[in-house]
């Protein structure tokens, strides 16, 4: 596929009462990687534009997030594409790093930020098959849409053991991808205890939203 300007869309999300501004791809359709650097991290051109648009999941996690307890809390944003999340929690004033594999993530941010007029969020490009990442360790671990293969279970419960402190939540938005069990086994090994709910309202969102809100929480 050829790299062609990319097409942009500029939109506002009511979260609550909260209005947060967003530069994003037009569509899915959108690609442009003239240098090769999503190539050469595996990311193909049919997968190089997941990261810019803005998915269900990613809205009922900022949701969820609206009135969560933050204070004194370090926050990590798995996986944020487009990172609704954290920009809902900068101007909550919450001490949050965001992270993301895709190469182009980082440079939305800086420019959603500034849309939002908050203070410049940290972010890390993370892999997580391969960490070595100087992030450390979080009270709070967030992420929307995470589990697309079988593969990423291992890898994600990896990546958030890693990163976790002895006292830590984790909230995790599944779609419905049929991994929530896998991923509960593998945080219970590390002592973290679960529960699957429904969102209770989703009428923010076009389509009846059919996955859960994963909450798992470890206090050794």
């Amino acid at each position: 596929m050829d790299s062609l300007p990319l097409r942009l869309r500029y939109q506002t999300i009511d979260v609550g009462n909260t209005d947060i501004h967003l530069c994003t791809l037009r569509d899915n359709q959108q690609f442009n990687d003239p240098e090769g650097a999503a190539d050469a991290l595996g990311i193909s051109s049919a997968a190089w534009p997941i990261f810019g648009v803005l998915w269900p999941s990613s809205i009922v996690l900022a949701n969820h997030m609206l009135d969560y307890p933050i204070e004194g809390k370090r926050i990590l944003e798995i996986g944020c594409g487009m990172a609704l999340s954290s920009l809902l929690l900068n101007g909550r004033q919450a001490d949050i790093t965001a992270t993301d594999y895709h190469p182009e993530v980082e440079h939305f941010l800086v420019r959603n930020t500034l849309l939002n007029q908050g203070k410049s969020i940290a972010f890390e490009r993370a892999d997580w098959a391969d960490d070595r990442s100087e992030l450390g360790l979080f009270d709070l671990i967030i992420g929307s849409d995470l589990l697309y293969e079988d593969e990423h279970v291992q890898l994600l419960a990896k990546f958030i053991i890693n990163h976790a402190k002895p006292f830590c939540d984790v909230i995790l938005v599944d779609p419905g991808r049929g991994r929530k069990t896998k991923i509960s086994v593998k945080l219970a090994a590390h002592g973290f205890s679960n529960s699957h709910t429904k969102p209770v309202h989703t009428d923010y969102l076009e389509k009846q939203f059919k996955g859960h809100i994963l909450e798992f929480s470890r206090n050794i």
